[in-house]
């Protein structure tokens, strides 16, 4: 499979509007935004649990980043409810679960394949800090490399946001709205912007808080992580 899949072109879902696709595992469904291959895949999509579900244990060989949206996700290692941030590096293992349910936004085979740093952040207690060059916006750091900056960006009521993006972007709407051109971005809408492109954007009139993902659609980022190897898509 093959969906969005061209990272030279702007993306925008409506991720709500989606119907939910089951996955083969009972209880668990997705919407699916962006994907290069078939159960193995480089993907990037919005994942629900019912009260419940499980997975069996798996090992993510080319990583696994994730944003709990709501309810509560749990595995082994801990329970992560809305608003942790969890990064799984190449070749970690774990049994993902979920008694109460819940969302997630997930990214699969888009790391570094050497990375081994596990990351496990709950965004709730974290703090924002002001951009002074960028009016109206403060930022929350997740995570960075040489090929990734990761963030929450909190943009004030009515704020005019323009963010250059010489290497590509990724937005998730968390609460809140916004516009960016002619388009209004609800909670949960996903918006890939690719190098070269700038963003514009107005914050609606209560303002809203962005998951950001920047530096990772610069070609040489890509070649550097391309996903599963052909083998495995077959």
């Amino acid at each position: 499979m093959q969906l969005n899949a061209d990272f030279s072109h702007r993306v925008l879902i409506h991720t709500q509007r989606l119907s939910w696709a089951a996955s083969p595992i009972a209880g668990v469904e997705r919407r699916m935004l962006d994907r290069i291959g078939g159960e193995v895949a480089r993907a990037t999509s919005v994942v629900r649990y019912a009260p419940g579900s499980r997975f069996a244990a798996h090992t993510h060989y080319g990583g696994e980043e994730f944003l709990v949206l709501d309810g509560v996700f749990q595995d082994e290692h801990g329970d992560y409810p809305r608003g942790a941030y969890v990064r799984n590096p190449p070749q970690s293992a774990h049994r993902p679960a979920s008694l109460p349910g819940c969302t997630i936004f997930v990214k699969l085979w888009q790391f570094d394949l050497t990375d081994r740093q596990h990351l496990r952040l709950d965004t709730e207690k974290l703090s924002f800090g002001a951009v002074p060059e960028r009016a109206g916006v403060a930022a929350m750091p997740l995570y960075s490399d040489a090929c990734e900056d990761v963030r929450i960006e909190r943009w004030d009521a009515g704020a005019s946001v323009v963010l250059d993006l010489p290497d590509g972007g990724e937005f998730l709407v968390l609460d809140g709205d916004a516009t960016e051109g002619e388009d209004r971005l609800a909670t949960h809408a996903w918006l890939r912007l690719p190098p070269g492109a700038v963003l514009r954007a107005g914050a609606g009139d209560n303002g809203c808080r962005v998951w950001v993902k920047t530096g990772h659609l610069a070609e040489r980022c890509l070649s550097q992580r391309p996903g599963p190897p052909p083998a495995l898509l077959a």
